[in-house]
């Protein structure tokens, strides 16, 4: 069955439907009548998250949602309403309100989007996969797994979440457009204790797919491993210097930190509003050379994927960076019309409540040419952070402050002892010119990312090689 005959059956030929297919077009066409852009979206969405927490199912929920959000577009204004409820008076009330953003407006009627993509991922609904009870099982196993690994292992937490997500996007020129996404997520953390000192490890991973893959027992123990082996780093770890200094980044998760320094930066309504510290800059050298830095969407079955992002256009991959000449933004429908460039497959939302704007799918520093090792070599004394906790950045100017959760000290080309408590300062576009060396080992995280904007959560992923940049300014708690 195709994703629109899925979604038809979903939204408009069930027995209990409350809105037909040709209520729905009718009500869309008037609504958008005078405007430039728009389009109906509708939702279903099941959720389901079960965790553990020191031997017990702390925490289990179950969520179904049904919705639709109708959106008029007018110019730089935009018109937008949503139910929780799929029905003709529902449709109506929010077609009366969105229509006024256009009233007086001559509006042309915007581009269709092209074809999609072909699928990215599988249509199988993973809440159906095995039961829950199997998944509240696997949980136990996992707890007494960590706990027969280490003797020091005195908490043990983890969670298995998924979801399934069908949409559907109508347009006033008759273009429908549709998709079905599943998504999983398994996390495991871990609590040792050494005389009297805690410290915590943790681990995940997820996609686009089934909770198959995540319950074998390769991979799940693996979680394990991990986060085992991250806690008991942090149990022989010393306080973090501070000063500037050189420091290496470690290949996958860090690229976290491309993702919010840089990467936001290169949304589209931040440069259309000349409020990123990019704006203005296309084709202008803005990092090292060397540096190439792309969205791509098309990743199959990785948890920023999409096959058609939420207003219909096919993700793509847009290079953003190329040898460290900015070349590109990433582009919603609306942005993209007011800057005279095409949409590049980011406009998303959070849920049927939210309207679209420009986000990242997969955000990814491309490899270069060094092997990892030469960089630690280089290094006279600096830092090596493996992986990264939280952080904040400032979009206009792109100050960052991250938090390592694994770093090393370099010390005479070799790494040596574990820090705790290292913070990385710095600005977005000026990191970029720091960077002196790029690996040639580019890992894609393993599946964990959520990038918040506007109050909006979406999936995302990241991936970067191996880095090298001088100059960076280190947090540490070192007395």
């Amino acid at each position: 069955m195709t994703a629109l005959a899925a979604t038809d059956a979903l939204f408009f030929d069930r027995a209990d439907a409350a809105l037909d297919r040709a209520g729905a077009e009718r009500h869309l066409s008037q609504a958008l009548a005078h405007s430039d852009d728009g389009e109906l979206f509708l939702e279903y969405r099941e959720s389901e998250q079960v965790s553990l927490d020191d031997g017990r199912i702390r925490a289990a929920g179950f969520d179904t949602t049904l919705g639709f959000g109708l959106r008029a577009v007018a110019g730089e204004a935009t018109g937008y309403a949503h139910a929780g409820e799929i029905s003709e008076p529902a449709l109506a009330r929010a077609a009366a309100s969105v229509a006024a953003v256009a009233a007086g407006h001559s509006g042309v009627a915007a581009e269709p989007p092209r074809a999609t993509n072909a699928r990215l991922y599988t249509d199988a609904n993973p809440l159906a996969d095995a039961g829950f009870a199997a998944r509240t099982a696997l949980l136990s196993e996992i707890d007494s797994f960590a706990r027969g690994r280490d003797s020091r292992v005195v908490q043990v937490m983890a969670s298995l979440g998924g979801e399934f997500q069908a949409v559907q996007i109508l347009r006033a020129d008759g273009a429908r457009m549709a998709d079905l996404r599943p998504l999983v997520r398994l996390n495991v953390s871990v609590v040792v204790d050494k005389d009297g000192r805690r410290e915590t490890g943790s681990y995940g991973t997820g996609g686009r797919g089934g909770y198959g893959a995540l319950m074998a027992p390769a991979t799940w123990r693996a979680a394990v491993e991990e986060a085992l082996r991250q806690a008991l780093v942090n149990l022989e770890s010393v306080p973090a210097p501070a000063g500037e200094m050189e420091v290496v980044l470690g290949p996958g998760w860090p690229g976290i930190l491309l993702h919010e320094a840089i990467g936001h930066g290169l949304e589209g309504d931040f440069n259309r509003k000349k409020t990123s510290a990019f704006a203005g800059l296309m084709g202008q050298r803005i990092a090292a050379p060397g540096v190439t830095v792309v969205d791509d969407g098309t990743i199959p079955d990785r948890r920023g994927s999409l096959t058609i992002d939420d207003e219909g256009t096919p993700s793509s991959r847009t290079v953003l960076i190329e040898d460290g000449v900015l070349v590109g933004y990433m582009q919603d429908r609306l942005n993209a019309r007011l800057m005279g460039v095409r949409p590049t497959g980011n406009g998303r939302r959070q849920s049927h409540a939210h309207a679209p704007m420009p986000r990242m799918t997969n955000t990814v520093m491309l490899g270069g040419a060094h092997a990892p090792e030469e960089m630690i070599r280089s290094v006279k004394r600096g830092l090596y952070a493996v992986n990264f906790g939280g952080g904040q950045v400032d979009i206009t100017s792109g100050k960052f402050v991250f938090s390592a959760s694994e770093a090393y000290l370099i010390e005479d080309g070799k790494v040596g002892a574990p820090v705790k408590g290292a913070t990385l300062i710095g600005n977005g576009p000026d990191a970029l010119t720091k960077v002196t060396m790029v690996g040639n080992d580019m890992a894609l995280d393993p599946g964990i990312g959520t990038c918040g904007k506007n109050g909006q959560g979406v999936p995302v992923g990241v991936g970067q090689p191996t880095l090298k940049l001088a100059g960076l300014t280190v947090g540490g708690t070192a007395a």
